[in-house]
């Protein structure tokens, strides 16, 4: 029985809600996955010659991110 409520209260939510809030709701842990790895590559870029390599790759992961993300805010719901 819980199950049943529970599912109703997020369809009727999800009903209720406007689609930007959604978005963000499905965009928000990319970004926060994208921002933690910018600082792991930030730790990394300590190593001579590697770390910055792997800082760069980092980066361009986390620009790929927030690229997706914004892609996603845009889609009119």
């Amino acid at each position: 029985m819980k199950t049943v409520i529970r599912l109703t209260a997020v369809a009727l939510l999800s009903a209720v809600l406007s689609g930007c809030f959604l978005t963000k709701i499905a965009t928000t842990p990319m970004r926060i996955v994208g921002a933690a790895g910018s600082v792991v590559g930030a730790a990394l870029s300590i190593i001579p010659v590697a770390g910055n390599a792997a800082d760069e790759a980092l980066e361009k992961v986390d620009g790929a991110i927030d690229t997706t993300a914004d892609s996603i805010d845009k889609i009119p719901l």
